[in-house]
């Protein structure tokens, strides 16, 4: 399994906005992720310095947004949707982006449901509770 550090995902996402940006071709992956970075132009300027980018720090503390957290957790979604993994989270994003008007909008609710399960697996020391995670999604999407 590949497992990009913390200064791949950076260089990942700020090549896709510079090749995006420039109508250069894209590879797959970033053909997924260049939707979601289009999406989000408040990043742009950070995205666009890579050499600032890669020495950043974005402490919770500090209250900063993370986009390139931000961001990959959009892919990893995308990718969850993609293979229906955990069974039933493509059906349950699109139910939400019904009840809140979009695509995008769902995706930001699904991302929390999916933050609080990364947060509570490493709280706990336990893995990742995937139904968990599906069953706040599909909370969210119907209103319970």
């Amino acid at each position: 399994m590949f497992q990009p550090s913390q200064l791949d995902v950076r260089r990942f996402f700020c090549t896709t906005l510079r090749q995006g940006l420039a109508g250069e071709a894209l590879d797959p992956m970033q053909q997924l992720a260049w939707p979601w970075v289009q999406a989000h132009p408040e990043y742009h300027a950070e995205l666009a310095d890579e050499a600032r980018a890669l020495s950043l720090s974005y402490a919770v503390e500090a209250g900063q947004t993370n986009p390139f957290l931000h961001l990959a957790m959009h892919l990893s979604l995308s990718e969850q949707m993609a293979i229906d993994q955990p069974h039933g989270i493509r059906q349950a994003v699109a139910l939400l982006a019904q009840r809140r008007g979009s695509r995008h909008e769902a995706h930001h609710g699904a991302m929390e449901a999916l933050g609080e399960m990364v947060w509570e697996g490493q709280r706990s020391g336990r893995p990742p509770d995937g139904q968990a995670y599906l069953e706040r999604v599909r909370r969210m999407a119907t209103g319970d």
